[in-house]
């Protein structure tokens, strides 16, 4: 399939309002998409079938599953994709910043008084589009972050979204786990050296502790890294990779339990932090901070490398693979406009007022595609 054709069944999806999600994983140049064959709103609180899911932040909520087989499947390679049209990266008017900073500062008065130890407070943006078309979006989206999980997922009964995160949830291979943990946030900058204060390096162990506490009831042999430096766009953070082997008597629907939010979208204790968002943040964050990915895909691999060996060959093992990515640095196209979602962790030693301009950073990513 061209380049061109597979975008113009896109659009064709698209424009006869039935579901579709098209997405790059940041490991490959590839790009695929998935096809509804109709317009059946399907959702799973068990995740034990296959397809493509979109899970909101508050699991309370449910998860809307594309169906692998209720679903035609295109795949292209591409580096880059032609674009017909030139345009100029918009800019953001970000309103509501004494709102921000007032609920900013409510939540570091909540961690002083020792209910919580961190907590991920967010906003809402909205910007009026020129050009609201979701698939010309996707294709800037794709050209611009590399190194982040690029998607447009639609559904006539739920809406449409789009992203760019840098942030896996977790993968999995067969029973082979892999997390990250993912915090501090600080803009990028060419030829200048990064540094990270104490409360970045703090805020990114009190993740990754979490995620290890977390995963010990269903994992064995848990490995992490060190930590490292990684950029997403015009913004840098901390990442931790978390290795490890899920036990046989675990599900996937409770390492999703385990994980599903982390502290780097809601915070630490995860109930306490939870309960804050959902009471005070004002709006409905709905599926910003949840997850996308895989589910339960099967691979198969064939145990010999030597072609000439068919008899061999027909002996592939099948293994399921899954892999969820938080939904982060995304947006909702609604009634001709970009709802832009950000947020940003705060703990005792955060400063409101740098939390605000830290938003702001943030919805500069989006505004690097939207004309």
């Amino acid at each position: 399939m061209t380049q061109d054709s597979f975008f113009e069944t896109l659009e064709l999806q698209y424009k006869n309002n039935l579901p579709f999600v098209v997405y790059s994983r940041p490991i490959n140049s590839v790009i695929k998409c998935w096809l509804q064959e109709d317009d059946a709103l399907h959702t799973t609180s068990d995740f034990n079938e296959s397809g493509f899911v979109f899970s909101p932040f508050d699991l309370n909520n449910k998860s809307i599953l594309l169906p692998e087989t209720h679903c035609q499947h295109f795949t292209i390679d591409a580096l880059d994709i032609d674009l017909d049209d030139e345009f100029t990266s918009s800019s953001i008017e970000n309103n509501g910043e004494e709102a921000h900073i007032h609920l900013v500062e409510k939540g570091i008065d909540t961690i002083k008084n020792g209910l919580l130890e961190k907590v991920v407070l967010s906003r809402k943006v909205e910007k009026s589009l020129v050009d609201s078309n979701p698939i010309t979006i996707f294709k800037r989206l794709f050209n611009t972050y590399k190194n982040a999980m690029v998607y447009c997922w639609y559904h006539p009964k739920v809406g449409l979204w789009l992203g760019a995160t840098p942030e896996l949830l977790f993968k999995v291979e067969s029973r082979r786990l892999t997390t990250i943990s993912l915090a501090g946030t600080q803009s990028y900058a060419e030829n200048s050296e990064v540094s990270w204060t104490t409360k970045e390096y703090e805020e990114q162990q009190i993740v990754t502790d979490y995620i290890t506490k977390q995963i010990e009831p269903h994992a064995d042999v848990i490995k992490v890294s060190e930590v490292e430096t990684v950029r997403a766009g015009n913004l840098l953070h901390l990442k931790t990779y978390i290795h490890s082997q899920i036990k046989p008597e675990s599900s996937l629907s409770s390492i999703i339990e385990a994980l599903h939010p982390t502290p780097a979208v809601c915070g630490f204790p995860k109930e306490a932090s939870k309960h804050f968002i959902l009471k005070n943040e004002s709006y409905n964050r709905e599926y910003y901070t949840g997850f996308l990915g895989e589910l339960n895909l099967k691979v198969s691999k064939t145990r010999n490398t030597n072609r000439r060996n068919v008899e061999n060959n027909a002996y592939a093992v099948v293994k399921k693979h899954s892999n969820f990515y938080v939904n982060l640095r995304c947006m909702q196209l609604k009634n001709g406009k970009a709802l832009i979602y950000v947020g940003g962790g705060i703990t005792k030693d955060s400063i409101s007022q740098n939390e605000w301009e830290e938003t702001v950073n943030k919805t500069k990513t989006i505004a690097n595609v939207l004309s």
